[in-house]
């Protein structure tokens, strides 16, 4: 009888040790995170002023984190092709997007894409943009943006202005513009800020809203700058009237962030929130922030989840006062 209770004990404390072995290896490995490269896909086109940011960012937070960050970009639609390439991978902490939210808040109210917002967990945002210009080449007969307003109510249709895209916060300014004055103008979509920036460039649009990228043409002359689709002035460009202060309630309240999957564990999340807290405190990253005209700021995973629900709903209302059409009902 003693062999056989002293069997029975034995083989509890071994299937015990089993229980906590297996219950202990995913927090061993979530403490542990990461063990090997992560990868980060840039939403947006090589070179621009995003990836500029995220992709400096990045690099300072693998010291925090201990393993090489790859990137990799996959630009278009505001971020949203990114994005719904992470939505189909593992929520492990090795595939996360940086991209804009737009992607999450804008994009899916205007079309369908493969994802909704909250198949995401945002890891926190890191910057606000400070200039978002409307420009036209500096040959252009407009001087100010209401030139540009009064042409396009003579002239119904025939000014084009480029954007990153159907549902990006400088298309929906632009339409906000046209229902307020009662004019019509041709929105052509580009898929980065860059190819749209030089459809200006190359004559093939009369003006461009919103690319960053067009900084140092302003300061060399190339390009004139008529508004700040952003909420504030620039110090760089301290006469430049935002549109707020042109009549126009509207601006571009964008941040940029990164995210992962819905699923991943919140240590994980933990863990790259504070390596990107940390990388945001490096003064060379400071410094290129200044360069393209974005503001640090700061929000953590949970602040940036209820920002997102809040802008999803500020904008879905916009959306449907301004009666712009989805994507896939303009088609019919």
């Amino acid at each position: 009888m003693r062999l056989e209770i002293d069997k029975t004990r034995f083989l509890v404390v071994i299937l015990g040790c089993l229980l906590a072995t297996t219950l202990a290896n995913p927090l061993w490995s979530q403490s542990a995170y990461p063990t090997k490269p992560i990868n980060l896909i840039i939403g947006y086109a090589p070179g621009g002023v995003v990836d500029i940011s995220e992709r400096f960012l990045a690099g300072k937070a693998e010291k925090f984190l201990g393993q090489p960050i790859v990137i990799t970009n996959n630009g278009g639609g505001g971020s949203s092709v990114a994005y719904g390439i992470i939505a189909k991978k593992p929520p492990d902490g090795y595939n996360i997007v940086g991209g804009a939210s737009t992607g999450l808040v804008r994009i899916p109210q205007f079309r369908n894409v493969p994802y909704k917002m909250d198949d995401f967990v945002p890891i926190m945002h890191f910057a606000t943009p400070v200039l978002t210009p409307i420009v036209v080449k500096s040959s252009s007969p407009w001087k100010t943006f209401k030139e540009l307003v009064d042409y396009a109510k003579n002239n119904p249709g025939r000014v084009t202005y480029s954007t990153t895209g159907v549902g990006s916060p400088m298309h929906l300014a632009m339409e906000y513009v046209a229902k307020q004055d009662g004019i019509t103008w041709t929105h052509v979509p580009y898929p980065g800020a860059m190819p749209a920036f030089a459809a200006l460039l190359g004559g093939h649009v009369a003006v461009n809203a919103g690319a960053g990228e067009s900084v140092p043409y302003i300061k060399d002359g190339t390009v004139r700058i008529l508004a700040n689709l952003s909420e504030k002035r620039v110090k760089s460009w301290p006469n430049v009237p935002t549109l707020r202060e042109l009549g126009y309630d509207i601006y571009n309240e964008s941040v940029f962030m990164f995210a992962a999957p819905k699923g991943t564990p919140q240590p994980i999340i933990d863990k790259l929130d504070n390596a990107f807290r940390k990388a945001m405190d490096d003064p060379e990253f400071v410094s290129v922030m200044a360069k393209v005209e974005f503001e640090p700021s700061y929000r953590t995973s949970a602040d940036a989840i209820k920002y997102l629900e809040e802008a999803y709903g500020r904008i879905g209302r916009m959306i449907h006062d301004l009666k712009i059409p989805k994507e896939d009902d303009q088609k019919k």
